[in-house]
């Protein structure tokens, strides 16, 4: 009765997790993904301007002009013409499409290891096969530990930078790397960069500056506090944006419309405090950690990921700092390893400290 396609997946890590979370009394939570700031005050009003103006119709399936222009002037560097330019129901379902206008079924995609849950996933559900490839212990990207799973079956190479669940970008000479990988292979990057926003060490690296074979995948979730408005968009050559089109308009017809008139507003309002705020964060929880942890410093988003320490797996510590009343995710949520957690600092401050202590006396006994 159930489908195969189906029961090949299991429900995400994190969602059981964010369950979990709703049952327990007043949890210390660097578990969820989301930011813990509020949408800005011209995105709303936008919004209630677009419900008040009447923009509840369909909008043309790749998005509204306003919205696209929008994203093209931000992104003039790469000279995207409006045929370039979808806006999605959030970055998921850009990820989705990308998937199905690229890949047939018994296709393979690369995808890192460690790996946001729906690189994993996802690709079962299109036929596809996820081979993923090593980046452990300092989840950098290494042409020696790529080239060697590139089949005739290769597609595309999924790079998430900043990186969820580590919170590692990728260097210049690592995406020059890749982008000599894909050239050679006739492979196209997939290239998300939800977090670009969240760069705290160093101007974020676009892998369009070294390949033209890419599709971009960006949105306003984690930029503007919106992840539950479903707004992304996606970038890249016109032949396989034009696919995404064809396949949205079975799919989701078009991201919401009140929200892209929102999204307008979003790219007008500055979000550098923000970032400022975050930097701020991610030096606290490492700070923090350090001493205790074997920990890699994270170069942008707002997740760090230490090793769990004592030999014990990330499921094992997960369930000891659940005893104590906190919650984070087990590595093997994104990994084929379980032996790091993810800890989101998107938290206030006093939250950060109260998880720091308990998680440092954790490591000590």
């Amino acid at each position: 009765m159930i489908s195969r396609r189906v029961q090949m997946l299991d429900s995400s890590g994190i969602r059981k997790v964010f369950d979990l979370g709703q049952k327990m009394k007043n949890p210390i939570n660097l578990s969820i993904g989301q930011p813990d700031f509020d949408v800005p005050a011209p995105v709303k009003e936008a919004a209630k301007r677009a419900i008040d103006e009447g923009r509840s119709k369909y909008t043309l399936t790749q998005g509204i002009p306003e919205l696209r222009e929008g994203l093209m002037a931000r992104a003039r560097q790469s000279g995207y013409s409006p045929e370039e330019v979808i806006v999605t129901a959030g970055v998921s379902d850009a990820i989705l499409l990308s998937m199905l206008a690229l890949c047939d079924p018994g296709d393979e995609v690369l995808v890192p290891d460690p790996y946001f849950v729906i690189y994993r996933q996802l690709p079962a559900i299109v036929g596809v096969t996820a081979r993923c490839f090593d980046t452990y212990p300092d989840f950098r990207l290494r042409e020696e530990n790529i080239a060697p799973l590139i089949t005739p079956r290769t597609r595309a190479i999924v790079i998430v930078s900043p990186s969820n669940p580590t919170g590692v970008a990728a260097t210049e000479d690592e995406l020059a790397m890749i982008a000599a990988l894909a050239r050679k292979h006739d492979l196209t990057v997939i290239f998300d960069e939800i977090y670009s926003c969240f760069a705290y060490d160093r101007p974020h690296a676009s892998i369009t500056r070294h390949y033209d074979r890419v599709v971009v995948l960006n949105g306003f979730s984690k930029s503007h506090g919106m992840p539950g408005w479903r707004l992304g968009y996606a970038m890249g050559p016109k032949a396989i944006i034009a696919e995404m089109i064809k396949l949205q308009q079975y799919m989701a017809v078009c991201a919401p419309s009140l929200v892209q008139y929102a999204g307008l507003a979003a790219l007008q309002t500055p979000m550098d405090a923000t970032t400022a705020a975050y930097r701020r964060k991610r030096d606290i929880i490492y700070e923090g950690l350090k001493d205790r942890y074997e920990v890699v410093r994270p170069d942008g988003a707002f997740y760090i990921f230490p090793k769990a320490p004592g030999g014990t797996t990330g499921t094992q510590f997960f369930e000891r700092a659940v005893e104590r009343n906190v919650l984070v995710i087990p590595g093997g949520v994104f990994s084929d390893r379980d032996t790091h957690f993810r800890i989101s600092f998107a938290a206030p401050d006093d939250t950060l400290r109260q998880g720091i202590e308990i998680l440092n006396h954790l490591a000590q006994s």
